[in-house]
């Protein structure tokens, strides 16, 4: 059975030739019933060790699923802290006059270029990296805010008083005017961005799913979105703001200027979008006209999703976009993020035009 049906040979010829002993033969029987027991315990063990080696591969699958899934996770914390810090500019500015500024993208958008001039003037004077970018992240925020104070004055505040439809393609022709501005001052090109952000030694062993980029969009944006919370809620201007939002009639009579109250919302919007813009450069390392439109109608869905004119539904309604984008491209694909933002936004309208956080306003007739 060993050598086989078609073969004649005996499987073991003997040693001494034809013909052989009784006891050659035995001792014969005995080492080849030695070998045929030897093989099937080794057989018997590979087959009872085989679920040990499954199970170890299942491990290691089972713990990279995870830190794919963490990875994919703290991306999403990332790119929804930039979404969320867009959003609060549309959700302030709702808040107050009931407008949607959509060209409070290319504010975004002109504070990484500001950013990006400042630091190229400051490394020519060998400025440290850390310096520069601290400076160049102020100066944007600067600029910005003074980009959303003109904005305001020249395209929106001779329009007060006009039908709803006349602000909101002014605001439509400006994001076009600022595009094209940029357009004509710098390149159609990506510009880079230098790497600015020196290497952080506590990120060491997190490093696979959190950069210093990251952590330092994190911490910026957590840091900007409760200051504000908290100016909102505890300062006299900041109170001033929750009146004039409530009631602006009212709140002239309480001899509140609303208009510089209007402005400040402008002011405060325009340079959080200016440091969200800083820091998705430093992040991406490039800059280019054209990242304002795109981010400013993704932050314009997270501020629907958590409920237009909430301050706490625009900082959820961006992390939630930011994490559902991240899990889409990292489980499925990166072509369908687009898809998923703008469908979010489709079915918030049709099933909860409120948003996440935001109440449904009463009309008293």
């Amino acid at each position: 059975a060993l050598a086989g049906r078609g073969s004649r040979r005996a499987p073991f010829p003997p040693r001494g030739g034809a013909a052989t002993s009784g006891p050659c033969r035995v001792r014969r029987a005995r080492r080849l019933r030695a070998r045929f027991m030897f093989r099937a315990l080794r057989s018997i063990h590979q087959a009872a060790g085989a679920p040990a080696i499954w199970r170890a591969h299942a491990r290691v699958r089972v713990s990279m699923d995870i830190q794919f899934f963490v990875e994919l996770f703290f991306g999403g914390l990332t790119r929804g802290s930039i979404y969320a810090l867009i959003a609060l500019g549309y959700t302030l500015v709702y808040g107050i006059i009931e407008l949607i500024n959509f060209a409070h993208g290319e504010i975004y958008m002109l504070g990484a270029f500001t950013a990006l001039l400042v630091a190229g003037v400051l490394g020519v004077y060998g400025f440290p990296a850390g310096g520069i970018l601290v400076v160049a992240a102020l100066a944007a925020v600067i600029w910005c805010a003074a980009y959303g104070y003109t904005l305001e004055k020249v395209a929106y505040k001779p329009l007060r008083g006009a039908p709803r439809l006349s602000p909101l393609i002014s605001a439509i022709g400006m994001s076009i005017f600022l595009q094209n501005y940029v357009l004509l001052a710098q390149t159609s090109d990506f510009v880079p961005f230098p790497r600015l952000l020196p290497e952080m030694e506590f990120l060491e062993y997190v490093n696979y799913v959190m950069g210093p980029s990251d952590f330092l969009i994190l911490l910026v944006s957590t840091l900007a979105m409760v200051s504000l919370s908290l100016f909102i809620r505890y300062t006299r201007m900041g109170k001033a703001m929750r009146a004039t939002a409530q009631n602006r009639k009212m709140a002239l009579l309480l001899g509140i200027n609303a208009d510089w109250i209007i402005s400040l919302t402008f002011i405060i919007g325009s340079g959080l979008a200016a440091l969200g813009g800083v820091l998705i450069a430093s992040h991406m390392g490039q800059v280019n006209f054209g990242i304002g439109f795109l981010a400013g109608l993704k932050a314009f869905t997270a501020a629907v999703l958590g409920g237009i004119g909430s301050i706490p539904g625009a900082m959820v309604g961006g992390l939630v976009l930011g994490l559902a984008e991240s899990f889409t491209t990292g489980y499925f694909s990166g072509n369908y993020e687009d898809i998923l933002a703008f469908g979010i936004l489709i079915l918030i309208l049709i099933f909860r035009p409120d948003g996440i956080l935001g109440k449904a306003k009463v009309q008293k007739v």
